[in-house]
């Protein structure tokens, strides 16, 4: 199911570090939970350090983007930071 557009909607950016493989699965697991909102996503293995980088565009509302962001922040090697658009459309 696709969100549609509206101006409570923000889109943000996530940008995940996955430093420990291990919690690749529980990260995936949040994502999906979310998967209404998630507009596109590319993940990146840099095998030679041993992390991945993931990419999340999202359009939602921003208490939707900030306790997904939260969560992710919670799950034990991911690191995440996020940029909002300055404007809401």
């Amino acid at each position: 199911m696709q969100v549609k557009a509206n101006e409570e909607n923000r889109i943000a950016l996530l940008g995940i570090i996955v430093e420990d493989m291990k919690a690749t699965e529980g990260l995936n697991q949040v994502l999906h939970e979310y998967g209404e909102y998630i507009v596109g996503r590319m993940g990146i293995p840099y095998r030679d350090r041993g992390i991945s980088i993931i990419s999340v565009v999202m359009d939602a509302p921003n208490n939707i983007i900030s306790t997904l962001s939260g969560k992710l922040g919670m799950i034990s090697g991911v690191n995440i930071r996020t940029v909002y658009s300055k404007t809401g459309a």
